[in-house]
């Protein structure tokens, strides 16, 4: 049995078809239906049912399926170690970023490229429910979100910064004056928010009860071009105070409600291996000017 054939096993086992497959693998589809075909020999059993659409696993390959995604995970971590005994001369780190934590990444991005240059980064951008379900499938090392309002199974939570929601208006904005926004106060001008599912949003949605008090003019999925909006236009939005960091001409002005803070947190799975790499990022992220002066802003 070899890992190969796990890995071929396990990737028919995602898809349910073999042309999918191999794609994904980048091999033809008759050497993974080779593969498969001499596993299932060795093994004396049969693991999926074939017709001329489609597979679906047997009895026996369900069975076995943990098995595999174990073993290879055990594969995987046993190289990440040797690597991590490299220190640090060769690698991949794959994080996962919700567009909130965009503007507090760039510093520690360059100083972790600059000492450690052949470690590739992989950097993604999703909403915090899809960066979850890629950390599940150890599809990343790490993510950097804010906390969720529910804890996620088989994940830790590591605090990093304290945040507040916030009215984000232009310099010339009317509300840019203030020190701190009512809902009440929020609720006299037009609106462009966060789309639903965006952690901005997400908190925003638990502390208003009759959204039809406001007037909301645009909702928008993407933070940077939100920005752009507001910059240019007189409309208000709802973000993360942080979101704006080196961001001009705009101002965050805290919502006026009790117990509003969101918690800027690094997510890793319980109970696995973390690679030395990630470790050394999280570092470097916790020591950068941008996260430091939020630190010392709530000290």
């Amino acid at each position: 049995m070899e890992l190969r054939q796990l890995r071929y096993f396990a990737k028919a086992a995602e898809t349910l078809n073999f042309s999918d497959a191999a794609k994904a693998l980048n091999i033809a589809q008759s050497s993974l239906s080779q593969q498969i075909k001499q596993l299932e020999d060795e093994l004396n059993v049969q693991l999926f049912l074939r017709n001329s659409h489609s597979i679906r696993l047997t009895e026996a390959g369900e069975v076995m399926l943990p098995f595999a995604l174990r073993t290879l995970h055990n594969a995987e971590t046993c190289a990440d170690r040797i690597h991590d005994f490299q220190k640090l001369l060769t690698g991949t780190l794959n994080i996962g970023v919700t567009h909130s934590f965009s503007p507090i990444l760039t510093e520690t991005v360059i100083s972790f490229m600059n000492m450690y240059p052949r470690i590739k980064l992989n950097i993604i951008y999703k909403p915090m429910n899809e960066l979850m379900n890629l950390l599940a499938k150890r599809d990343l090392d790490f993510v950097l979100a804010f906390k969720p309002t529910k804890p996620v199974a088989d994940v830790e939570s590591h605090i990093l910064f304290q945040n507040s929601l916030s009215a984000v208006v232009s310099n010339t904005h009317p509300l840019a004056s203030k020190e701190k926004v009512t809902l009440a106060e929020l609720a006299n001008y037009e609106l462009a928010l966060p789309s639903k599912g965006l952690q901005a949003r997400n908190a925003f949605d638990s502390l208003v009860t009759d959204y039809s008090e406001f007037d909301i003019r645009i909702e928008l999925n993407e933070v940077n071009i939100l920005l752009k909006l507001i910059r240019q236009t007189c409309l208000a939005t709802v973000l993360a105070e942080y979101s704006i960091y080196n961001v001009r001409d705009v101002k965050a002005v805290p919502i006026d409600v009790p117990a509003n803070e969101m918690v800027g947190c690094v997510h890793i799975l319980k109970d696995t291996y973390h690679k030395q790499s990630m470790k050394e990022f999280v570092r470097l992220l916790s020591e950068s000017f941008a996260v430091k002066k939020r630190q010392n802003s709530w000290i």
